[in-house]
């Protein structure tokens, strides 16, 4: 009888794959990863709502002429072609403006950090700990020291500091409207930048070399390197790419969204005669001042794509090879 049973078995079809998993599979995977999706699952949400909505709304607006009042038309590539071909002011100062304080602020401030990180990282723990505490507190203050330390710093009375010390030496015979001349506001722009561009990027990088095994440089002694510069190049560098790309992607994104300090030390936007105007205050001019919501979308995107391209170039230079 189980023989014959057996053999009718055997003569069945097999069943037919439903194509789903079965639900013990199902109730295993959900032990094992149900929880970390649920701790990622907020932060997720939260990158969705304020990151991908606003781009893809401001891709979206850039193709339309939006005033905040009437809803939006459909006028294609009109805001691209006008900023490229008729937005004087974005091509003959904002543009230029923007290169010119990216160029010497993004390496500048990238370097910077780099340097004063490698030198910490030779000190003790306790002095390195409080000189790094100095250096990291004025990217957390930006705003506030900017307008109470150097807008006294450069006031344009003989009671601000720097007219001061000069009128006092004879340098100068009446004070100087530093905030207010195109002459040194960009200037001054990037020296206050500089000044405040400590920030994580500076403490990802002091946290990468004090990281790196000792060892590795008795190591390299022996190999030939006889000299700190040589150490810095060929152990420290490509001991921390991790780190050096966290802060390369930090201080361009820093150093694109820069548009407050202009504005904050000459007291207006547009700034004089639009000297320390950036992109990120075009943006604001257009969108918030003139209420075309549109045109200051299209501006935005095409920021978002000069920040894509330099964190490419970053990505290509630090990316840690497998």
């Amino acid at each position: 009888m189980a023989t014959k049973t057996g053999e009718q078995n055997l003569l069945l079809p097999p069943r037919a794959s439903t194509g789903q998993p079965p639900a013990g599979a199902v109730r295993n995977w959900l032990n094992k990863e149900g929880s970390a999706y649920a701790f990622l699952s907020l932060y997720a949400l939260a990158f969705i709502v304020f990151i991908v909505v606003p781009v893809a709304a401001a891709g979206l607006l850039s193709f339309t002429f939006f005033d905040t009042i009437q809803p939006p038309q459909f006028t294609g590539l009109r805001n691209y072609i006008v900023l490229l071909t008729q937005d004087e002011i974005f091509m003959r100062y904002v543009l230029p403006n923007t290169i010119q304080f990216a160029v010497i602020v993004g390496p500048g401030g990238y370097g910077l950090s780099f340097l004063l990180a490698w030198m910490l990282a030779q000190l003790p723990k306790l002095p390195r700990t409080v000189l790094a505490l100095i250096l990291y507190s004025p990217s957390m203050t930006t705003g506030v020291a900017m307008t109470v330390v150097w807008r006294t710093i450069f006031s344009g009375d003989q009671n601000g500091y720097l007219n001061s010390f000069l009128l006092g030496l004879n340098v100068i015979q009446e004070p100087v409207q530093w905030l207010q001349s195109p002459q040194y506001l960009m200037p001054i722009m990037i020296l206050v930048t500089l000044w405040s561009s400590m920030g994580v990027g500076f403490l990802a990088m002091l946290a990468g070399i004090l990281e790196i095994n000792p060892e590795m440089y008795e190591a390299g002694s022996l190999d030939g390197i006889s000299n700190r510069f040589q150490e810095i190049v060929h152990i420290t560098i490509p001991s921390m790419k991790p780190q050096m790309l966290f802060g390369a992607v930090m201080a361009i994104v820093a150093t694109f969204q820069a548009g407050a300090i202009g504005v904050t030390l000459s007291g207006g936007n547009p700034t004089p005669q639009y000297a320390g105007q950036l992109i990120v205050n075009h943006i604001e001019d257009f969108g918030f001042l003139r209420y075309e919501m549109g045109y200051a979308a299209a501006v935005s995107v095409a920021l978002l794509l000069m920040v894509l391209f330099f964190s490419r170039v970053a990505n290509r230079l630090f990316a840690s090879e497998d």
